[in-house]
């Protein structure tokens, strides 16, 4: 953001809005109040030894006095008073000096809305100012009254998103000029991305602008923005415009994002709760479209979920480069199978006595997968994801925030579960796209959102190929899993050359499995996940066969 300098304010005490009425605190009522919450701290030393701590519920007259009395205070600019009936005085504190220094609001008025137990929500509507340009700050925010254990008084239950829902643990709001300009971002044939046209673009645009904003030639303007803290920065969670009080002049940014295929993610994942799903071109790694159900963070790029069942793409991978089995040998699939102490079963415990590895490959039976771990080292899979595949390394440049995977070394029952994607192994849409397309060429492209050539940055390469007679094999139990397994319904209507994968991924506390599907079909590879959706091949994979259908079409 750079340096700028800071300008005390003048502020005027104004009678605190709550719930339409009219609060005014001021003379004895006022140190009375502020006494019974903090401000008489040696009187409330002296009796301390006399007072039991008050436990249970809270009674509605003391959720009601604890939040007028911080809201008034806040509203205020009372800040230390507004602390002193929170649970964290020095966070509170701290935020909400920024909030009128940093962030340059103003004239707060904050009115509380109908409580709902022991939470209050409250509206915001305030200025924000900055070097002679103001512009109205209004949104909702909301906190909750607790009870704290050491001494049984009410408190707020302080957290940054109190202030501004936008906001987490440790980030900040800060207005001034922008740290990068605006940009203009452009799909592959020259259609600008906007929000309203692709809702689910907007962590996308955010990332963009972080990225290449100061390279692409435009000009800051000056905004509000959230600054993301230490916490946030490791959640790879990109700062935040929260209002523009005058338009800099953006920089345009091409990105490889197909407007047709986009349009129709958008509208695919609509089709499910929590579903994300992403298209790449297998041949050049190409980004084709990316779209979230839930647009508050982009799962579908930087989330981090155990793929369950789809990890058996790279699983056979391994299994067939060290020859332990082949497509069509014979490989049992027994209903439970014990090792290091845990039994492993298969969905819905069935078993398949005499078949082929490539019949349980594609009725995506676990136990085939997991008793070969004996035969294993436990850094083999570890190894194969990042040699073949590029996975777990941490080094992808798309253009934007992504988790590149992980796939750890484990042992023991854990290092058999991560055979079948459980275990300690992590996966986005985005990973378990470029897995499908790497069978699909037979070597990894790393996937990206920008071309590499717009900032000459170096993309992530695979230390090794797989063999032709590997690919073979891979294509073989994909094909048939896509025209005879779990994925044939979803697969229906494509070529006999494409193939597909299902996956379901166990969640703990969690009723349902998420449901997994990757594929991949001409020169275009696409996987989604949808969270607590149950099967993929029921709920992920049309997502994504649409999509490969839609693309085979253009």
């Amino acid at each position: 953001m750079g340096k700028r300098r800071r300008v005390a304010e003048r502020r005027k005490n104004r009678p605190a809005v709550i719930g339409g009425m009219i609060a005014v605190v001021v003379g004895g009522a006022g140190f009375g109040l502020y006494a019974l919450y903090g401000g008489g701290a040696a009187d409330a030393a002296s009796t301390a030894d006399h007072k039991p701590v008050k436990t249970g519920p809270l009674s509605a007259t003391e959720v009601q006095t604890t939040a007028r009395t911080f809201l008034s205070s806040w509203q205020q600019g009372e800040v230390t008073r507004a602390a002193s009936v929170t649970d964290d005085s020095k966070a509170c504190v701290r935020l909400l000096t920024g909030y009128a220094k940093d962030a340059h609001v103003k004239d707060v008025t904050l009115t509380e809305g109908t409580r709902s137990g022991d939470k209050v929500p409250f509206s915001v509507k305030a200025t924000v100012s900055y070097k002679g340009v103001s512009k109205p700050l209004s949104y909702d925010s909301a906190f909750t009254v607790i009870r704290r254990t050491s001494d049984g008084r009410p408190v707020v239950n302080w957290h940054a998103a109190v202030v501004h829902p936008d906001l987490s643990d440790g980030d900040t709001l800060v207005t001034g000029e922008s740290g990068t300009p605006p940009i203009k971002a452009l799909d592959r044939d020259g259609g600008e991305i906007t929000t309203a046209r692709y809702p689910s673009l907007g962590t996308v645009l955010d990332g963009l602008r972080e990225k290449f904003g100061k390279k692409a030639g435009g000009k800051a303007g000056v905004e509000l923005r959230v600054v993301r803290g230490t916490a946030s920065e490791k959640a790879k969670l990109s700062d935040k415009t929260l209002l523009e009080l005058s338009k800099g002049t953006p920089g345009t940014v091409k990105t490889t994002l197909s407007p047709t295929l986009q349009a129709a993610a958008e509208k695919q994942v609509t089709t499910q709760k929590n579903a994300s799903v992403v298209v790449v071109r297998p041949s050049t790694g190409e980004v084709l479209a990316v779209a979230n159900s839930s647009h508050g963070f982009n799962v579908a790029f930087q989330g981090s979920l155990a793929p369950g069942s789809t990890m058996k793409i790279i699983t056979s991978t391994m299994l067939f480069e060290k020859r332990l089995i082949t497509p069509d040998a014979s490989h049992p699939c027994p209903k439970t199978y014990k090792l290091a102490g845990w039994t492993f079963h298969n969905d819905d415990d069935s078993e398949i006595k005499r078949g082929s590895f490539k019949l349980s490959f594609g009725a995506s039976c676990n136990n085939a997968f997991i008793d070969f771990a004996p035969k294993l080292s436990d850094s083999d899979l570890t190894t194969e994801a990042q040699q073949v595949y590029g996975l777990g390394m941490n080094n992808w440049a798309i253009g934007v925030p992504t988790f590149d995977g992980s796939v750890p070394v484990q042992s023991g029952a854990q290092m058999g579960a991560s055979l079948i994607g459980q275990g300690g192994v992590r996966m986005n849409p985005l990973n378990m796209a470029s897995v499908s397309a790497t069978v699909d060429t037979g070597s990894f492209h790393q996937p990206y959102l920008v071309a590499p050539s717009v900032d000459n940055r170096t993309i992530a390469k695979a230390s090794r190929t797989m063999s032709s007679k590997t690919q073979s094999q891979l294509k073989e139990v994909m094909q048939y899993t896509a025209a005879y397994g779990t994925a044939a319904k979803a697969m229906s209507g494509l070529s006999s050359s494409c193939g597909a994968k299902t996956g379901s991924a166990e969640v703990d506390g969690q009723k349902k499995p998420n449901g997994w599907f990757t594929a991949y079909c001409g020169d275009f590879a696409a996987a989604g996940v949808v969270q607590a959706g149950g099967h993929g091949g029921d709920t992920a994979g049309p997502i994504v066969a649409a999509l490969l259908k839609l693309g085979s079409s253009l």
